[in-house]
């Protein structure tokens, strides 16, 4: 039997939008690195999903508790861009066609958006003993009579790394 390999995404340069179209493009997770603005007053993320907001999509905001791996699953229309704003996140894609599979940390230490074309099976689990606090933005809305969803369980695909990886 095989052993899954898996990868970080790719990290791109330049604008959000970009960023998008190198995801769809090449079917693949692309990761886009932001900043944090910090000072005497606390911190903040700025500008996160500006030139991909479209009038068909939504923003949403998911709190989810330590020791919870929310996996597996994918759209057949919408891109994801995920932002772990508070605590932190093992973000995990998969790709069946090509047997390929990404991850990546993001979070308050780590903070960048995380596009995920559609297609690509993914998922997340909470890293830490806080929970994680996930802003996303998907390009098209949810509708209940016709979910753009396809479910698996956590673990469906075999030997995913969802604890943490020591050494």
């Amino acid at each position: 039997m095989q052993t899954l390999t898996v990868t970080k995404p790719r990290v791109t340069e330049g604008s959000l939008v970009r960023a998008h179209a190198e995801a769809i493009e090449l079917s693949e997770p692309v990761l886009w690195n932001t900043r944090i603005f910090a000072d005497d007053r606390g911190w903040s993320l700025m500008n996160q999903m500006q030139g991909v907001l479209g009038a068909d999509g939504q923003v949403n905001f998911s709190c989810q508790y330590p020791g919870v791996v929310k996996a597996w699953h994918r759209h057949a229309l919408q891109t994801d861009f995920w932002l772990c704003c508070t605590g932190h996140i093992k973000a995990g894609v998969h790709c069946r066609d090509r047997d390929l599979s990404w991850s990546v940390v993001l979070g308050e230490k780590n903070p960048c958006v995380l596009v995920i074309p559609p297609g690509l099976w993914h998922g997340a689990a909470t890293v830490g003993h806080t929970p994680a606090g996930l802003l996303y933005y998907v390009t098209h809305a949810y509708n209940a009579h016709n979910p753009d969803e396809e479910r698996l369980a956590h673990d469906a695909v075999p030997d995913f790394p969802w604890s943490v990886q020591h050494g």
